[in-house]
């Protein structure tokens, strides 16, 4: 679907920085959902698959209570490289840990997802987190006031790389923010408000 050649030149721009592997996007060529992730880990880097890591266990757990599969949505991320930093917990030998994508990286790999929501026209995406939903809507709003709620809206594309700026879309598309899997792996006490927001989503698919 995506040129190699963009591709290789959006990998050009992300070497610089401390990131490693690619993983493409997957899933329908006519998704009822784009879900836009955050950027793939130790394990999505291996096996090429979005989502397949620890999260990737409430990510399918999301996708039961849409009573969707795999094969009806097109899953993909903000950054398609691992972003990682170097630790050494006490005892143990030095290891790669992820860690949350910079603007740099955001903007390296930007015209990818620009291409993937121009070509694939989706009729509804889905930014899970923080830095998917401001890659797409911009502003600086907390998750907790803007998931569970859906909004027709252009989103942004990048405009120039050497200056980091965007601008909006001339077509608008329906956006549902919703938490991160990850986000119930670190806080149970969120588990209910993303069980009522799929519970909305589910609504609005039908």
């Amino acid at each position: 679907m995506l040129p190699q050649r963009l591709i290789q030149r959006c990998n050009e721009r992300i070497a610089p920085f401390a990131c490693e592997g690619f993983v493409y996007g997957k899933g329908s060529d006519s998704p009822s959902i784009m879900f836009v992730g955050e950027a793939p880990g130790e394990t999505e880097i291996h096996n090429g698959i979005p989502f397949s890591g620890r999260a990737g266990r409430y990510f399918d757990g999301f996708l039961q209570e849409l009573e969707l599969t795999r094969d009806d949505v097109y899953v993909t991320s903000t950054v398609r490289s691992r972003p990682y930093k170097w630790g050494q917990p006490k005892g143990r030998e030095k290891r790669k840990y992820n860690r949350t994508p910079n603007q740099g990286e955001i903007a390296a790999h930007a015209p990818i997802l620009d291409a993937e929501i121009e070509y694939l026209e989706p009729r509804l995406i889905v930014p899970m987190g923080r830095i998917a939903y401001q890659r797409l809507a911009g502003g600086s709003a907390r998750m907790s006031e803007v998931t569970g709620h859906l909004v027709t809206s252009p989103v942004l594309r990048l405009d120039d790389w050497d200056t980091r700026s965007y601008t909006w879309t001339n077509t608008t598309y329906p956006l549902f923010p919703i938490y991160h899997p990850a986000a119930a792996l670190y806080k149970r006490s969120l588990e209910a408000d993303i069980s009522a927001h799929l519970e909305k989503l589910k609504q609005h698919l039908r």
